[in-house]
């Protein structure tokens, strides 16, 4: 066993570390919440790591994501991620899905065969496809709802979509859902009331943001999938 892997070895057993070994994991969205979930599930041993991102890093971004940096600015968020990844795991094998998940192709990025599934994403209608098509193909996935205009991490819940509260994508993701045939859905969600921001920018209404509350709600995320796929029945 690598030496890296031996202080983490003494909580999930050699048996859970070949079994993280021998994962697949998509983590969709690798911003506030998805960096850290991917960061954790790589230095937990994460055999193999695919990220969906289209997007690149912003300025905006610093506050709160883990691959934004002065020097990131302007580069694709899944690459700066699959960079970091390599520099702690040489080993991991990180795909790059530079593209918007979409109802489209979704089924197309599920046959690539994974044995969980992070949903990190921001759009409604993807969340609520990628829900859907893992759904049906009995494949693992836990969804982060809103972490915005939040400050308490303290607030932040794993729970069954159908047992959230207060939090308005948990609430419009409810109904999507329902719409489906789709009432029970693993989540991490917030019941902090909402704060109102301060400032809007060209006229729309952007949610603030801290470094504390998405960064902990993604390691909140990881800690699930990594206890699932540590201990799982053979």
């Amino acid at each position: 066993m690598e030496e890296r892997h031996r202080r983490t070895a003494m909580l999930l057993g050699e048996q859970g570390i070949e079994r993280l070994r021998h994962s697949r994991v998509l983590v969709c969205g690798v911003g506030g919440v998805g960096s850290f979930i991917a960061e954790a599930l790589a230095r937990a041993g994460v055999g193999r790591l695919d990220l969906l991102d289209f997007d690149v890093v912003s300025e905006s971004n610093i506050n709160r994501q883990l691959i934004a940096l002065h020097s990131t600015v302007g580069r694709k968020k899944a690459e700066v991620m699959a960079e970091r990844i390599r520099d702690i795991g040489p080993e991991i094998e990180v795909e790059i899905l530079d593209f918007f998940l979409s109802p489209d192709n979704v089924g197309e990025v599920l046959d690539r065969g994974y044995d969980y599934v992070a949903d990190a994403i921001d759009s409604v209608p993807s969340k609520v496809a990628l829900i859907a098509a893992c759904h049906e193909r009995n494949v693992p996935i836990i969804s982060s709802m809103g972490t915005g205009n939040k400050l308490d991490p303290s607030r932040l819940r794993l729970a069954d979509l159908s047992k959230t509260s207060v939090c308005p994508l948990a609430k419009k993701m409810r109904y999507e859902l329902r719409k489906l045939g789709i009432v029970h859905h693993r989540v991490l969600f917030s019941d902090e009331e909402p704060l109102h921001p301060a400032e809007t920018e060209d006229g729309r209404h952007v949610p603030g943001s801290i470094s504390f509350v998405p960064s902990s709600a993604g390691l909140m995320i990881a800690g699930e999938i990594i206890r699932t796929l540590a201990f799982k029945e053979e």
